[in-house]
This record gives structure tokens, C-alpha cells and sequence, in this order.
């Protein structure tokens, strides 16, 4: 199952990967727990990581980027609205354009084509290969 694979790297983890392993399984195996988890996580991770994007972007406009000593520089200065905000809009919008663009047109551009293979418990796969997000 790729999800004890996926959490047993915790385990390499030193004194307390076995429990960690322990922890996000919910138990000795990979069981309802652990899928309640999995799917708590992949539904609450992209809020949280878009609130930390905007706390960023929040703080990082309201310092600057390349002010270490916090030299107010009002002169020089850009404001952050319009410019910023409409070339943010600008990009995030051309972006999701191409992104979904793309994926409504070719939505099998990415996939593996093992994936229309129908499951047979019996038979164990000839070829198998890992995920594309682990190196080689």
C-alpha cells in the first residue's frame, strides 16, 4: 500500500520515528484512522498554506523585501495598491487560466496509463514503479 511506504519514511526519523509512524497511522497498521487522517489533512493543508502565503505576502509588503535595517524610504517608495495588487491578480489569473486550461483539455497528460489497468487482488503487478514524485 503506498500509504505504509509514504509513512514509514517517518520511521528513519531518529528515538521517536516509531512513534511518529505510530501516531499518524492511528494504530499498529494502516486502518480507518489513518484514512480519516490522510483525508482531514489533504482537505485543511492547501487553507493552511494559503493563510501562511497571505500572512507572507501581508508582511513582506508591509516591510519590503530588501529592507534588512527597516530604513523608511517613503520617497522611493511604490505603493502596494494598485500596482502590486493588480499584478498579482494579474499573474494568479493567467496562471489558473493555463493551468486549468490545460488539465480541462488533456486531463490524462499527466497520469500514469497503469491507472486504467483493472485491480486484480490475485495478481501481483509485473512492472512496479514508484511514484513520479520519487527520484529514481
Amino acid at each position: 500500500c503506498g500509504a505504509t511506504v509514504i509513512t514509514n519514511l517517518l520511521s528513519a526519523v531518529p528515538y521517536i520515528g516509531n512513534m511518529l509512524v505510530n501516531w499518524v497511522w492511528g494504530g499498529f497498521a494502516v486502518e480507518g484512522p489513518t484514512l480519516v487522517r490522510f483525508f482531514a489533512l489533504h482537505f485543511l493543508l492547501p487553507f493552511i498554506i494559503s493563510a501562511l502565503a497571505v500572512i507572507h505576502l501581508v508582511f513582506l509588503h508591509e516591510t519590503g523585501s530588501n529592507n534588512p535595517l527597516g530604513i523608511s524610504a517613503d520617497v522611493e517608495k511604490i505603493p502596494f495598491h494598485p500596482y502590486y495588487t493588480s499584478k498579482d491578480v494579474f499573474g494568479f489569473t493567467v496562471f489558473f487560466f493555463l493551468f486549468f486550461g490545460i488539465m480541462l483539455i488533456f486531463p490524462n497528460m499527466f497520469t500514469d496509463p497503469e491507472n486504467y489497468i483493472p485491480a486484480n487482488p490475485l495478481v501481483t503487478p509485473i512492472h512496479i514503479q514508484p511514484e513520479w514524485y520519487f527520484p529514481i
